[in-house]
C-alpha cells in the first residue's frame, strides 16, 4: 500500500471513529438544553454549609463542533447572583468559561469530553485547579459537581441538583 492509500486510511478511520463521538457530545448538550432550577450546597471551604437556588437555561451553541451556554441566576435568601457558563467543541477540544473566565471573577474551561450520560470538564482559576462533572440521572434530572485538586486529590466543593422546568417546553396534541 503507497503512503497516499495509508494516509487516506488513517484518515478515515478516525473519522469513523469522531462522527460518533460528535454525535454523541452534540445528544449530550442538546439533552441538557432548557430550563433548569434546583437547590444546591457549598460543601468545603470558606463558605461550607451555605445553601442556594438556581434557575439556569441551557441554549445549544451554534459557533462550535458542540457545545451549550447556560444562563441564569442563583439566589441565596434575599440576595441573587447572575450566573452563566459557555461550553464550547471546537477542533475537537473542548473550551470555554464559567462567569468572565478566569481573567474575571470566573473560571476558564480548558479541556472536556462527553462520556455517555455524563460531561467532564477542566477548570483552572490562577493556581486553582478542578473538573465539573453534569450527570444526567434521567431526562429530567442533572446533579453538578465541581471539585477543586488539593495535593494528590479532589476535593467536592459545590453540589447541585437541577430539575427540568417542564412548564417552558413546547407540547402539542394529536387530533
Amino acid at each position: 500500500m503507497g503512503m497516499k492509500h495509508r494516509i487516506a486510511a488513517a484518515l478515515l478511520s478516525a473519522a469513523a471513529f469522531a462522527a460518533p463521538a460528535q454525535a454523541a457530545d452534540q445528544a449530550f448538550f442538546s439533552n441538557v438544553s432548557g430550563v433548569w432550577t434546583g437547590p444546591g450546597e457549598i460543601v468545603a471551604g470558606k463558605y461550607q454549609g451555605t445553601k442556594f437556588n438556581c434557575s439556569l437555561t441551557g441554549t445549544p451553541v451554534a459557533d462550535a463542533e458542540a457545545g451549550i451556554a447556560m444562563d441564569g441566576s442563583c439566589r441565596v435568601g434575599v440576595f441573587s447572583q447572575k450566573m452563566s457558563a459557555v461550553i464550547r467543541k471546537v477542533s475537537g477540544d473542548y473550551e470555554g468559561r464559567f462567569l468572565d473566565g478566569a481573567a474575571g471573577e470566573g473560571l476558564d474551561i480548558t479541556a472536556g469530553r462527553v462520556d455517555g450520560d455524563r460531561v467532564l470538564m477542566a477548570i483552572e482559576r490562577k493556581q486553582l485547579e478542578g473538573a465539573m462533572v453534569a450527570r444526567m440521572l434521567d431526562a429530567n434530572t442533572m446533579n453538578v459537581t465541581v471539585s477543586v485538586n488539593v495535593g494528590d486529590s479532589m476535593v467536592p466543593v459545590i453540589g447541585m441538583t437541577l430539575a427540568r422546568n417542564l412548564d417552558t417546553m413546547a407540547v402539542g396534541s394529536v387530533q
